[in-house]
């Protein structure tokens, strides 16, 4: 399979070493400064592009890929408040675009558990739910990706609450989101119930950015000859 990889950052690199161990070719790594470049760039030469940029390049990115017919992967985060121009434009240019918060098989098998239990303890309001984020210094965003799909699948079963802060809450209408950067952290979740007899806790920790990089390669090997669409690690995993 032929892989354009949009950004050459840890995750890039990363990728592409699992990539060739597998026997895939990588057709070109632009870096984020390469956006002119990819225009320069065709279905005839990329069966898929992966995208791990930055929220300020991500937009324009899928939509040149879009407009090249090229199906592409993106792992970038903090560029979700443009989702109805990106469906809007793949639905008129006909793309396919796979896209996760994150790869991570456990961190979205932890989404499916995490569900499960919103939907369980929203039956008892004497406990108090937030999430709690820990990623490395250099992440740009805040509060990740991840944590922002977990946040949403609580609050899809607690009505009462209608939205989030990016704080410690003391607001029963709105769920606390804490974002903590520290060191070289690769990713820690924690969704926190505590009421005044007990806490429990599910936690996430991501190792290394493998599982990470594992993940986006798997969604690229199956992205290729899918209808026009937009797909996530829920169609990959079929959860």
């Amino acid at each position: 399979m032929r892989i354009l990889l949009i950004g050459y950052g840890k995750m890039g690199q990363t990728i592409e070493r699992l990539a060739v161990a597998k026997g895939h070719e990588i057709v070109g790594a632009l870096t984020v400064h390469d956006a002119d470049k990819l225009s320069g760039y065709t279905a005839d030469q990329v069966d898929v592009a992966i995208e791990f940029t930055s929220p300020d390049v991500a937009l324009g990115n899928i939509i040149t890929c879009f407009e090249k017919k090229i199906p592409v992967v993106v792992g970038t985060t903090g560029w979700l408040q443009h989702l109805p121009q990106v469906k809007a434009k793949r639905h008129e240019l006909q793309g396919a675009l796979f896209y996760a918060s994150n790869f991570s098989v456990g961190v979205n098998l932890f989404f499916h558990f995490n569900e499960y239990v919103a939907q369980k303890m929203q039956q008892y309001p004497e406990y108090n739910v937030q999430v709690k984020e820990i990623h490395h210094v250099h992440k740009l965003d805040k509060p990740s990706g991840t944590a922002l799909s977990i946040a949403d699948g609580i609050l899809k079963h607690f009505p009462e609450k209608q939205g989030w802060i990016n704080d410690v809450s003391q607001e029963p209408n709105l769920l606390g989101v804490v974002s903590e950067r520290e060191g070289e952290v690769v990713g820690t979740h924690i969704v926190q119930y505590t009421s005044e007899n007990d806490t429990f806790e599910l936690h996430h920790i991501a190792h290394s950015r493998e599982g990470f990089a594992s993940g986006a390669l798997l969604a690229a090997e199956w992205l290729p000859g899918r209808q026009p669409g937009i797909y996530g690690m829920t169609d990959l995993l079929q959860l």
